[in-house]
Formats: structure tokens, sequence, C-alpha cells
């Protein structure tokens, strides 16, 4: 399977002080700092390896921006990373959809929701 070179996921109403803690379960992260106007930076670390992470609040239609700057995460897609988060924090999370190509639609994401259930969708939705 193919291993993203970096992992980025949109949280739906994350709340910091439990993102704190899935980070530091899953990355041995320390609590993120605050990095400016809405943005958050960490570092985290597997299998000796640092991996940057980065929050931005309100990115996109109320959701967060979460990446990892970094191939060493323990997510081979950003699609795999959703599911563990959605489930850890019991929030919706939305994700591309893969590895975008010129000529995709860059609206096509996948949404995971805190019950389990997934699947495409088109976000932002444009309302027609």
């Amino acid at each position: 399977m193919e291993r993203y070179p970096d992992i980025e996921v949109y949280l739906a109403n994350a709340a910091i002080e439990r993102l704190d803690a899935w980070l530091g379960q899953t990355l041995d992260a320390a609590p993120l700092k605050p990095a400016g106007k809405r943005k958050w930076r960490g570092n985290g670390r597997r299998d000796g390896v640092d991996i940057p992470i980065l929050l931005v609040e309100n990115a996109a239609d109320g959701f967060a921006s979460l990446w990892f700057d970094s191939a060493a995460t323990p997510w081979p897609r950003d699609t795999d990373c959703a599911r563990d988060v959605a489930r850890a924090l019991g929030c919706e999370v939305r994700c591309s959809l893969g590895g975008w190509q010129p000529g995709d639609d860059p609206d096509r994401f996948w949404q995971v929701c805190p019950d389990g259930s997934e699947g495409a969708i088109v976000w932002p939705d444009s309302g027609h």
C-alpha cells in the first residue's frame, strides 16, 4: 500500500484537550503550543523519528486542519488517520480522497462520522 508523504485531516468540533491527549497517546507528543492566530504546533515521535504537527482552527467551514508533516506517522493514508481520529475523539473528520491529480475534482472528500459510518462527499457543499 502506498504511504503518503504527509497526512492532513479536518476535524469538526475537536476539543484541544482531547486532541492533545490523543496525540500524546498516539505519537508521544507534548501538548500543542500556540503558534500565532488560531494556529497550534507540536512534535510527535514514532520509532525515533520526529513528526511535526500543525493544527489550524477554522481552516475550512468550521473545521480545523490537522497536518502531520512526515511519512513516519502510524497511518499510511489520510483516510486511515481520519478513522482513528473520529473514533478516538468522537467527532466528524474529513480528508481528501487520495493523492490529488490534475483533473481530479478538488471538492471530493472522504467523511468519517463518530458512529463509524463513512463515505465520499462534495465539500464545501455548493448548495446546488
